[in-house]
Parts: structure tokens; C-alpha cells; sequence
């Protein structure tokens, strides 16, 4: 009985995070739902939100971390596939184009609430980014033989441009993010092939200084 409660529960609460996510559009921040217009959509009493949440803030940042993991999970998707072959960062976008396709609602709440009127939620959004560029710089240093300087500045501007591609990507049809999809494979190229210049660079400085 206490197991079939706890299932129950656990259904009753991923239904209030898909009713918010549903309810998600250019139109309509998460800032602006209302607690009734959620329960609404799940399809229970208003009084029974709390059972699950204390307020529609602890909802939302559940929405983030769950966001955050899904774009984290992104990268080691991309290591997986790497191991049949293929270009890390062809993998990457098409992976991300793909993510954004089917989940363009929570892709959309990372990017309103990133700068929205809730300090709490800006900074918890902003954690999330920062495990995503940790990760990518740690992949960029231990299997690209990047110093850890140039990874960090590398995934950084990485990070920054695949965002600014997922917004302009939302609502746009498959043709057009398809090519958008190839400019940013592009950008993303021209990045690493600056941060290995750059690496190139220091290198050969260094050995020039010790002669």
C-alpha cells in the first residue's frame, strides 16, 4: 500500500511539472503562471499542490534542475556516440538541435528565467550553465590536451554560442535550423581552431624563451 501511494505521488508530481511546461511559450514566462492555472492543467485541487511543492518558486527551480541535467547529459551523449566515429562537435549541435526539438519547453524556461525577475532562479540557472562549461572544459583538457586555461576560455565562448543558437532555433522551421545548425558547426570550428592556434602559439614562445 505505502508503494503504490509513493507511485502515486511521484505521478501526481511529474503532472504538475509537465502542466508547467505545457502551459510554456514565447508569450507566457513561467513568472507569469498561476498555482491554480497549473493544479488546473494536472488535474488536481489548487490545495493539493502543496502536498508536492511549497510554492510555484520550488516548482520552477525543480524545472531547472532538471533542465540543467538534461543539457548536462548532452555532452556525455556526444562522448558515447564518438566512440563509432564522427566529429565531436557535428555530434554535439545535432544532438542539441535535436534536444531543442523535443524539449523546446524547457529549453525555453532556461533562457526566460536566465534573465528573468527572480534573483534565485538567475542564479540557479546560471550554476547549471556553469556545471555545463566545467564539464566541456574538463572533456576539452583531459581528451583535447588543452591547457586548462584555453579549455575554460574555449568552452566558455562555446557554451555562449550554442545558447544564442538554441534561442534563435526555437521557433524556427526544420529547414532553417537545419542551416542554422551548419553555421554554428562553423563557429564552433572556428573557435577551437583559434584555441589551438592559440596553444600553438604559447608553445612555441615557450621553447623560443628557452634558448
Amino acid at each position: 500500500m505505502v508503494g503504490i501511494r509513493a507511485k502515486q505521488k511521484e505521478k501526481t508530481r511529474r503532472a504538475l511539472i509537465d502542466a508547467a511546461l505545457n502551459q510554456l511559450s514565447p508569450q507566457t514566462t513561467f513568472s507569469s503562471l498561476s498555482l491554480r492555472e497549473v493544479a488546473r492543467e494536472a488535474g488536481i485541487a489548487p490545495t493539493s499542490f502543496y502536498r508536492h511543492f511549497q510554492n510555484m518558486d520550488e516548482l520552477g527551480l525543480t524545472l531547472v534542475d532538471e533542465g540543467g541535467l538534461t543539457l548536462r547529459q548532452l555532452l556525455r551523449q556526444s562522448r558515447q556516440r564518438l566512440a563509432k566515429g564522427g566529429s565531436v562537435i557535428r555530434i554535439s549541435i545535432e544532438i542539441f538541435m535535436d534536444f531543442i526539438s523535443n524539449n523546446s519547453s524547457v529549453f525555453r524556461l532556461l533562457l526566460q528565467e536566465r534573465s528573468g525577475t527572480s534573483k534565485e532562479f538567475r542564479l540557479a540557472i546560471a550554476r547549471e550553465i556553469e556545471h555545463f562549461k566545467s564539464e566541456l572544459a574538463d572533456y576539452l583538457h583531459t581528451e583535447r590536451q588543452l591547457p586548462t586555461d584555453l579549455a575554460e576560455i574555449q568552452a566558455d565562448a562555446m557554451v555562449r554560442v550554442v545558447f544564442s543558437a538554441g534561442a534563435d532555433a526555437l521557433d524556427l522551421p526544420p529547414s532553417e535550423r537545419h542551416l542554422l545548425a551548419e553555421q554554428t558547426i562553423q563557429q564552433l570550428r572556428m573557435i577551437a581552431q583559434g584555441a589551438t592556434s592559440m596553444q600553438q602559439a604559447a608553445s612555441t614562445d615557450a621553447t623560443s624563451a628557452s634558448n
